[in-house]
C-alpha cells in the first residue's frame, strides 16, 4: 500500500470537465512541517499554488504558479536563510504506461520531465506542487555569509595545490 504523500489534494478525473477550470492550494502547517521534514528544509513558512487544469485528449495540463516563503541551509556555512521561491510550472498529467517485460532502463529529455503518470482515474495536484517545489530549490544554496566564510576557511587553488604544499613546508624549515 502506497504511503499518501504529506500534501495530497486529488482530483478524480470525472471531476474535471472540458472547460478549463482554476483554482488555488495552500498548505497547512502541519503540512509545511512535514515537507520540510522531506526536503531536509528547516522550515517552509508558505506554500501556496494558483492553477489552472484543462483536460486534453491524452494528459491533463496543469499551469500554473507556486510561491513559497521557507528556509534553506547554506552549502558553506550550514546557517539557514530566508528564501522566496516564485516558479511557474506547466505539468502534463498522462495515463500510466506499464510495459511488461521491459526492464530496460528508459532516458527522459527535457521535455519529459515535467510528465507526472496517473492511475486509477485521479490525479494528485497536491503532490505535484510539492516535487515542483523540490526542484526549484537550489541544490548547493550559499547564504548571506558564505563568501566570507569560503575567503577565511577553504584555501585559494595555489594553497592548496602542490606548491601551496611545499611553500607551507619551506616555512617550517630552521
Amino acid at each position: 500500500m502506497m504511503e499518501t504523500p504529506e500534501f495530497s489534494h486529488i482530483v478524480k478525473l470525472s471531476e474535471i470537465g472540458s472547460t478549463p477550470r482554476t483554482g488555488t492550494l495552500s498548505t497547512s502547517e502541519e503540512e509545511r512541517s512535514k515537507l520540510a521534514l522531506r526536503f531536509d528544509l528547516p522550515k517552509i513558512t508558505t506554500l501556496d499554488a494558483s492553477y489552472t487544469l484543462l483536460a486534453g485528449e491524452n494528459r491533463i495540463a496543469f499551469t500554473g504558479r507556486l510561491e513559497s516563503d521557507l528556509q534553506q541551509r547554506c552549502s558553506v556555512t550550514g546557517e539557514s536563510f530566508q528564501v522566496r521561491l516564485r516558479e511557474e510550472f506547466d505539468i502534463a498529467f498522462t495515463p500510466k504506461v506499464e510495459i511488461e517485460g521491459v526492464d530496460e532502463e528508459i532516458e527522459l529529455t527535457e521535455e519529459d520531465c515535467d510528465i507526472i503518470e496517473y492511475d486509477n482515474g485521479q490525479i494528485d495536484l497536491g503532490e505535484a506542487i510539492a516535487q515542483t517545489l523540490y526542484l526549484a530549490l537550489e541544490p548547493f544554496p550559499r547564504g548571506p555569509n558564505a563568501d566570507i566564510v569560503a575567503r577565511e576557511v577553504l584555501k585559494s587553488e595555489e594553497e592548496a595545490g602542490p606548491f601551496g604544499v611545499l611553500a607551507a613546508l619551506k616555512d617550517k624549515l630552521p
